[in-house]
């Protein structure tokens, strides 16, 4: 590579590099990628993010290695639904092969040789105590001994080492309140962790280099298509890795991780591809969804009423015929799925001569909640309201109160309100009252 070229590369990876920084990110890696010959490069990788100022917690795995540990001493561990049934005897196995494998890892991110890509950059990995796990106790009338889940995430530990500047390393294992360690399995550690901890990613490093349909790897995949892939996926062993894979990632996306990554470890330099370039190299799941906002046509009024009748049902939003809706449609504005599909709405009434609005109707599908929809509908109908020099906004609900409190607004009374409505206040309804200056 030539130098110019090298600077056009590097100044390509400067907005990725800019957009990560202080970013939190949860990196699941598989105990067959630790067994890998590329394992020593990727940590050298994950050395990088971690110089460029992103928060990591690297939770690994240790299936393999276990298994062979169990080899060794001729014992046997049977497996129900995919999951290890962990005996006492195993147990000892769980714990050796989890031990050596954790020290195998902080081994190779203390390297600093000369001349290596950790060379200078003396990084501190800490663990303890961060998981408390519980018995998964009896599964369909199997008894899975001390093979367990996780039960709670110690936020405010592993956040204090991250804001230290450590790595914080995570085993998949766990401690409950009584002494007993249990076996995990690492993506279930992984997910409840970066959850707990809000992180900005989950990345999964595996043996699969992404999700494949059709033989063609799927660069990005939404919430529904992912669940719609785990619908459909076959049984073999192949498709059970995935199915884990996407499992975390939707367990993750719907607990309010942006974005989860799918990448495998056989290819050098997967990691930073994924993470620096717009072409990525394993799946992408978002959360977040770049949907289209718009003023409403006559032709959204069906898909209006299909978002707005359960929340009319219960009493959420007041009841709008067919009819109302196609005499205001052009009060509404709506947010498009990159499908085409309807996903959320708003709309804006100007109150009589007040130079005031009411935002009225504010509804979110419920497959998209928490992903931003309404936020960034209701920053577009205070755009709108700005531009017919309206100042101030005016919303009554009977259960939203808190987030549009979130959004900027605060709690009046109806006698504040505006003659115009004020005169049209509902009091058997009762909702609160809320104004925002624009």
């Amino acid at each position: 590579m030539d130098s110019q070229t090298y600077v056009n590369f590097f100044r390509r990876t400067s907005p990725y590099i800019h957009a990560h920084r202080g970013k939190t990110f949860v990196i699941a890696l598989s105990g067959d990628a630790v067994l890998d010959a590329n394992c020593q490069r990727l940590l050298a990788d994950i050395a990088l993010l971690q110089s460029l100022g992103v928060h990591i917690v690297l939770v690994h795995g240790a299936r393999p290695q276990i298994d062979r540990r169990l080899a060794q001493s001729s014992l046997s561990s049977e497996l129900h639904d995919h999951l290890r049934i962990t005996g006492i005897a195993a147990m000892h196995c769980v714990k050796e092969a989890i031990g050596s494998t954790r020290l195998q890892l902080e081994s190779e991110l203390s390297m600093g040789l000369p001349n290596s890509p950790m060379h200078g950059a003396e990084m501190r990995v800490m663990g303890g105590n961060f998981v408390t796990a519980k018995p998964l106790g009896v599964i369909d009338g199997v008894d899975h001994l001390h093979s367990g889940e996780v039960r709670r995430i110690d936020r405010t530990g592993i956040q204090r080492q991250l804001e230290c500047g450590a790595i914080v390393l995570l085993s998949p294992i766990g401690f409950s309140p009584t002494g007993e360690a249990f076996n995990l399995s690492y993506l279930d550690v992984a997910t409840h962790t970066a959850t707990a901890i809000e992180a900005d990613k989950l990345i999964c490093i595996s043996s699969t280099p992404g999700i494949c349909v059709d033989g063609a790897l799927q660069r990005s995949l939404s919430l529904p298509a992912v669940e719609a892939l785990l619908k459909h996926l076959p049984l073999d062993s192949q498709a059970q890795l995935e199915r884990k894979l996407l499992s975390a990632s939707l367990h993750a996306c719907k607990g309010g991780v942006g974005r989860a990554h799918l990448i495998g470890f056989g290819d050098d330099g997967a990691l930073l591809s994924e993470l620096f370039t717009r072409e990525g190299s394993g799946t992408l799941i978002v959360q977040d969804y770049s949907e289209t906002l718009r003023p409403a046509s006559i032709d959204d009024v069906g898909g209006i009423i299909d978002l707005i009748q359960p929340l009319e049902e219960a009493g959420v939003l007041v009841r709008r015929s067919r009819d109302l809706l196609e005499t205001e449609i052009s009060r509404f504005m709506v947010a498009l799925h990159p499908e085409g599909f309807l996903i959320g709405c708003a709309a804006l009434y100007p109150i009589g001569s007040s130079g005031s609005g009411e935002i009225a109707c504010v509804a979110t599908h419920a497959d998209f909640l928490s992903q931003g929809t309404a936020s960034r509908l209701l920053s577009a109908i205070e755009a709108h309201a700005r531009n017919q020099s309206m100042d101030r906004l005016y919303v009554l609900t009977t259960q939203a109160a808190h987030w549009f409190q979130e959004q900027g607004f605060t709690a009046t009374t109806v006698e504040s309100l505006p003659d115009d409505k004020k005169l049209l206040y509902n009091y058997q309804r009762s909702a609160r009252v809320l104004c925002k200056k624009i």
